[in-house]
């Protein structure tokens, strides 16, 4: 099992910038495939951005394309989301996920362990 520890979040206005932080612990970290998910009040859970274990392949949701990066640490044992140019309809609960896979997805239902989650939210 996997135990992650997200920080980051909170309050900014419409253009402006985020970076989410998720710390790892219990398994090494290039074992698995890492995601973040966010969740808006009344919407499904849906996969934003993630990154394989070896930090080599990439997926962005067509909605956050050109404006999130996901990135990982290994020195650190942690995975970044990089929001910019935030729009209000980002607010949701970020959740960091970890797959025990090397292989990324873009399933909510593929991720094995959760962090506990990070509320964004963008003013208009």
């Amino acid at each position: 099992q996997v135990q992650l520890v997200e920080s980051g979040g909170g309050l900014v206005q419409a253009g402006g910038s985020l970076r989410l932080s998720c710390a790892a612990s219990g398994r090494p970290f290039s074992a698995y495939a890492m995601g973040w998910l966010r969740q808006a009040p009344g919407k499904e859970r849906e996969t934003v951005a993630a990154i394989s274990g070896k930090g080599d392949s990439t997926y962005y949701a067509d909605s956050v394309k050109g404006r999130f990066t996901i990135s990982r640490d290994y020195a650190k044992n942690t995975v970044y989301l990089q929001m910019d140019s935030l729009k209000p309809e980002d607010t949701a609960v970020y959740y960091c996920a970890a797959r025990r896979s090397v292989m990324y997805t873009s399933t909510a239902q593929d991720y094995d362990d959760w962090g506990q989650g990070t509320q964004v939210t963008v003013s208009s």
